[in-house]
């Protein structure tokens, strides 16, 4: 099962986690085949968040939420199940600062796919 690992943190925090700890987290976590993909996020500066309101497009420079932490960064990670994902994300060198919040993936592609199949075959 996949689950997506959403790294929070306050940036003000950042300075006391080596980039090197978290380097060497995803190249150990990638070798074992576990993540599927993971990147860090810029600082909460540089977010833009958007909105379609009654058909018309609103920007608003900054995060979507103000918040005490912030989304840093994620891993998609390959877990038998939850309590493997929680074993992964403790291991994840900003959970040392901040938090992991640990998300199931909505297989929402394949879901639509089955369900699209399954009503031709009824048709």
């Amino acid at each position: 099962m996949k689950y997506l690992c959403l790294v929070y943190l306050d940036e003000k925090r950042l300075d006391e986690l080596p980039d090197e700890d978290c380097v060497e987290f995803d190249r150990g976590i990638r070798k074992s085949g576990q993540c599927l993909a993971s990147e860090a996020l810029q600082s909460v500066q540089t977010a833009t968040t958007v909105r379609i309101r009654n058909g018309k497009l609103s920007i608003t420079d900054g995060p979507f939420a103000e918040t005490k932490e912030q989304l840093a960064g994620f891993y998609m990670i390959e877990a038998r199940d939850l309590n493997e994902a929680i074993q992964v994300a403790s291991k994840i060198p900003p959970a040392r600062v901040g938090c992991v919040e640990v998300r199931p993936i909505r297989p929402i592609r394949e879901t639509v796919a089955t369900n699209a199949r399954h009503a031709r075959v009824l048709t």
